[in-house]
């Protein structure tokens, strides 16, 4: 949609963690507006204006708004033509901006990996955005670009070489390093505090297709492993991946979306690979009982109270060497129909939460606002919003590659 605004991108969360990577990033990458016209944004100008002194753009234009006044949200979104948000958690505080950007037919990318307000942004704004011909687009950092991108390049590979999709296909945590900011532990508390409140959101979390169109909310497909496996295909331990529980979703609603290229009996799953004999069976248990330990931290628990004093708050996160000298490393094992077993590998160059993040999410701010992108609308995945464009632009730009093995 060919929207004249005096924006092409606005930074919504400037000021925080992640927002401010962002700008740091635009302006290595897109200085002086010559090629890409951005601002940044955010509640306290104050704040703005010190993130701009810390990162050196001076020059770069700022908007203040505020996430629970609809009028100034509406009057930035009027401005330009994506919105990249990094302000969470999105269910306190998104909810509103989304609306905004339907109504005023601003593109718009966040970082979401809330599961539960992803399924209500979908419900309450998916026909509306298609009408208006606006794309809504979630889930565009670690989770779940790696997957979602991963998955359609890895099936346009067997495509081209087979003349066939792979029936399913596994992605594995091979390597990675890095760590979390406050802001994504915020999100994942407020998740469960929600979940505690309201039982039907559980049905959601639970059901591998939860993300799924209505009617299409059924399939082959199991719940996400929660529990140590060795899997026969890779002749290894596996564990289960924390941020399985929405990057499986968001790939089986692109398959939803696109009227099912890859067939409804399409299966897909993600894990951690541990490695092999005792030593990989006991870095499974571990994962299982971290990932038992987290689901306990409950509002109000021991746990929680305990966890507030040590872990780190929202606008904290993993210093400049940290995410430097992050990166990771996916393996993605597809099966075709004759039992045939194709190899793929995703990596990147930085901290996987946030250095590549930061970068992930930028340049699908950059496809949504530049690129010639399919007329798809609606709430959608970043493989449906923005396709081979977008992938094309995390290998050249992004630091991330896509490749067969």
């Amino acid at each position: 949609m060919a929207i004249k605004r005096e924006f092409d991108v606005v930074i919504w969360g400037a000021t925080g963690f992640t927002g401010r990577l962002v700008a740091e990033y635009y302006q290595k990458r897109y200085p002086g507006g010559k090629d890409l016209k951005w601002a940044m944004a955010g509640r306290n100008a104050e704040k703005i204006i010190e993130v701009q002194e810390k990162t050196g753009t001076y020059d770069v234009p700022y908007i203040v708004a505020n996430s629970n006044n609809k009028a100034s949200l509406d009057e930035m979104t009027k401005r330009t033509k994506v919105i990249c948000t990094t302000v969470g958690p999105y269910a306190k505080y998104g909810s509103d901006l989304v609306a905004s950007c339907v109504e005023n037919g601003t593109h718009y990318c966040d970082l979401a990996g809330e599961v539960q307000w992803i399924r209500k942004m979908i419900d309450l704004h998916h026909d509306e955005a298609e009408k208006n011909k606006v794309k809504i687009t979630h889930c565009c950092g670690f989770d779940s670009v790696p997957s979602d991108l991963g998955v359609f390049f890895f099936q346009n590979e067997i495509k081209n070489k087979t003349g066939s999709f792979a029936k399913e296909i596994k992605f594995f945590v091979k390597a990675m390093s890095g760590t979390f900011s406050g802001g994504t532990l915020a999100s994942l508390q407020n998740v469960m505090a929600e979940a505690a409140e309201d039982k039907s959101i559980f049905k959601v979390l639970l059901n591998p297709y939860g993300l799924n169109p209505e009617g299409e909310r059924s399939g082959p497909d199991k719940k996400d492993l929660i529990k140590p496996k060795k899997d026969k295909d890779v002749c290894a331990w596996v564990g289960p991946f924390v941020m399985a529980a929405i990057n499986t979703k968001v790939v089986r609603r692109s398959n939803a979306l696109a009227n099912y290229p890859y067939g409804k009996d399409f299966l897909y799953s993600e894990t951690m690979l541990t490695g092999k004999g005792i030593k990989g069976r006991m870095g499974a248990t571990s994962l299982m009982m971290t990932m038992g330990i987290a689901s306990a931290m409950k509002p109000g628990s021991i746990l929680k109270k305990i966890g507030d004093r040590f872990l780190p708050q929202p606008g904290e996160g993993p210093s400049k060497e940290q995410r430097e000298n992050g990166f990771f490393n996916i393996l993605l094992l597809g099966k075709m129909e004759d039992g045939t077993i194709y190899k793929a590998k995703v990596t990147g160059d930085k901290d996987p939460g946030y250095g590549s993040t930061s970068k992930m999410l930028g340049e699908a701010a950059v496809s949504l606002a530049k690129d010639d992108l399919p007329e798809t609308y609606g709430c959608l995945t970043p493989t449906v919003a923005m396709g081979d464009k977008f992938l094309e632009r995390l290998k050249s730009k992004a630091g991330l590659t896509f490749e067969m093995t």
